[in-house]
């Protein structure tokens, strides 16, 4: 599935460059066109990041987040700044069908553990960003990529195996914004390891041939940020080479 993405800073559409705040280009004052856009062309699913809760939960955009959601019949996942079952109910609660979930899964993996026994599987996405090592492990990074844990992609995972996990959003930090091509070896390996897991890539992606050589190491979905923005491909161009399955 390719699932378009869109970043939120103030009511904005904008894209960060590997996360930096100062490294921030604002492609659409307004998200709802944009969103109706994806839902014509055939999108079945949304990735929303609330930038702003992201820094700060108190300022999350759920009004916001709620307009869209009421205004499409997309599949909405949202991430940024979830750190309390609060945050989660106030998203369902706004019509948001996944929750994702970052920095908590490495500092309180507990507690995201709960959540993905109390809510479901499909309820809950991991957003693993990584760096990579020199010696080619990939180490996941928190606090909007400030910070590298001892923590290897694959030692995360396996902590979550038995609540079931489903959904991991994997993104190479290094390509984030950068439209410099997926990193295919690190999602290769990923569902050569974990077959069962429902892998979405990101970062990087910039060319329809991008898409194909994921699909062609079984990756399960891209999102699609910055190339659907500044024009690489359209949607309708990338469904036709990635169509639903």
């Amino acid at each position: 599935m390719l699932i378009p993405a869109l970043d939120l800073i103030d009511g904005n559409v904008v894209r960060l460059q590997q996360g930096d705040f100062a490294r921030q280009t604002t492609f659409a004052s307004d998200p709802l066109p944009l969103v109706q856009a994806y839902q014509g062309a055939g999108a079945q699913y949304l990735h929303l990041v609330d930038l702003d809760g992201a820094r700060d939960p108190a300022k999350r955009q759920t009004e916001l987040l709620r307009r869209i959601s009421a205004s499409t019949t997309m599949t909405v996942q949202v991430g940024g700044g979830l750190r309390s079952r609060q945050d989660l109910e106030q998203l369902f609660d706004a019509g948001v069908k996944r929750a994702v979930i970052g920095s908590l899964a490495v500092k309180q993996p507990h507690l995201v553990q709960a959540w993905l026994n109390d809510y479901g599987a499909d309820a809950i996405v991991l957003a693993l960003d990584v760096n990579i090592a020199a010696d080619g492990k990939a180490y996941v990074a928190t606090h909007g990529w400030q910070e590298t844990s001892n923590l290897t992609l694959n030692q995360l995972i396996d902590s979550f195996a038995a609540d079931g996990l489903r959904h991991v959003l994997c993104t190479d930090i290094s390509r984030d914004g950068m439209l410099s091509g997926s990193n295919i070896a690190l999602y290769a390996e990923l569902k050569r390891r974990y077959p069962q897991l429902i892998v979405q890539a990101s970062g990087g992606i910039a060319s329809l041939d991008d898409l194909r050589q994921l699909q062609a190491v079984q990756c399960d979905a891209a999102i699609l940020g910055k190339a659907l923005l500044t024009g690489k491909f359209t949607l309708e161009e990338a469904l036709a080479c990635w169509p639903a399955a």
